[in-house]
This record gives C-alpha cells, structure tokens and sequence, in this order.
C-alpha cells in the first residue's frame, strides 16, 4: 500500500511538471501582446474557459470533496493563478467591447462556482457524492474543451499542413494525458481517468496527424497574425 501511495505521489509530481510546462505555453503570445500594447487577433476564450476548469479541479482536490489529492490541488491552483494572469493581460490590452465579454464571463463564472460551492457543501455530506457531482462536472467541462483541438486537427486534415499544430504541445499534451491516467489508476479515480484518457487519445491523433501531414507541410509561408491567434488558442488543458 505504502509502495502504490509512493508511486502515485512520484507520478503525481511528473504530472504537475509537465502540466506546468503546459500552462506556461501561452506566455510567448502573451510577451506579443505586451510588446505589441495590443491582443490584435489573438482570443482570451481559452483562457476564461480554463479558469473555470481550475477553479473547479482545484475544488475537487480539497479533502473534504476528494480525500488524496493534494497534486490535483497544486497544479489547477498554480495553473488558475497563472490563467488569470492571462486573462488580466487580455482584459489591460483589450477593447473595450472584448473587454466587457471578459468581464461578464468571469462574473458568470465566480457566481456558478458560487452555486456549485454552496450546493456541494450544504446538499451533499460524504465525499463520495461530493466527488461524484464535481467529478462529473469536471469532465463535462474538460470534454468542452477539447473542441479547440478538435478544430485544429479539421484544419491539419483539410490543408494537409501541420504548420499550426506544434509537435512539442501535441507531444507534451499526450504524455500529460498518459501520466494522469497512470496516476488515476494507481488509486482508481474515474473522474480523473475519463478526461485523461481521452486527452491521451486525442494527443495520439495528433501525433498520427503530425506524421502523416509532415512531409506534404509548406514551412515557407509567412506567418499571418489571424492563424497565430488562431493556433495559440488550441491550448488544450484537459489535466487533472
């Protein structure tokens, strides 16, 4: 038992690592948007999105909801802290218009994290429902998510150019997906295992799009600002 514990704490940290390594990705557009005093085409949508997913992963690994999830709590924790700094930086640099998008979305999002909070703790008394009703909440919202990828691949597949797919995001997102899905088995959680899994499925669909669209890629053609934008908001976050 103390081995398997072990084990899944040694698994947990390599999960935060390269979750950390995830979230970071989004910091090159966001020194662009600084330099240039402007988010141009660039979308804040994942990034709000994603501050809802770690407001309500962190939630899910507090002891009283999931008991044993200490390293569910620190990766959605740093990885909220660093979403809202994104979201900030699109809210300073922003017009006006997008900036009263941002705001009515996150004041959405704290009042339904308000909701879900006070429901959670006053209906529901054992960590078993508690889990359960944030667990599925959890992998409903990472299953939305995954329709940003699921964008970019229909683009790699129709141009048959992986020009906007980078190998190093679609390489660290499948292995992310393998070591949380490791770490959900060594204690079965099934609401971490879900979303992972098919984070990892959909990490190897790119790969296999990656090696298949490589050779047929034009790497020659100058970089638009609408197709960055475009690109750098297929962030995919489905972590634990």
């Amino acid at each position: 038992m103390t081995d398997a514990h072990a084990a899944r704490t040694i698994v947990g940290i390599i999960g935060n690592v390269i979750s950390f390594g995830l979230f970071c990705a989004p910091i090159p557009t966001m020194v662009k948007i600084w330099k240039m005093k402007s988010v141009s085409e660039f979308k804040p949508d994942p990034y709000v999105a994603t501050v809802l997913n770690c407001m309500m992963w962190t939630f899910y690994g507090l002891p009283f909801v999931q008991p044993d999830s200490l390293l569910v709590i620190t990766i959605n924790g740093t990885g909220l802290f660093m979403e809202l700094v994104y979201v900030t930086i699109f809210f300073v640099f922003a017009s006006s218009s997008v900036r009263k998008k941002i705001t009515i979305a996150m004041v959405v999002e704290v009042i339904f994290m308000a909701v879900v909070i006070f429901c959670t703790l006053y209906f529901l008394h054992t960590t078993k429902q508690r889990s359960m009703l944030i667990g599925i909440l959890c992998i409903v919202f990472n299953i939305i998510m995954y329709a940003a990828p699921l964008t970019v691949m229909k683009r790699v597949i129709q141009t048959k150019s992986v020009k906007y797919m980078p190998f190093f995001l679609s390489l660290a997102n499948f292995m992310n997906g393998v070591v949380w899905v490791i770490y959900a088995c060594l204690k079965f959680d099934p609401y971490i295992l879900i979303p992972n899994g098919l984070g990892s499925l959909s990490g190897i669909i790119q790969l296999l799009l990656y090696v298949t669209y490589y050779k047929t890629t034009n790497w020659n053609d100058e970089d638009d600002e609408k197709e960055k934008g475009t690109s750098n908001a297929e962030i995919e976050l489905g972590r634990a």
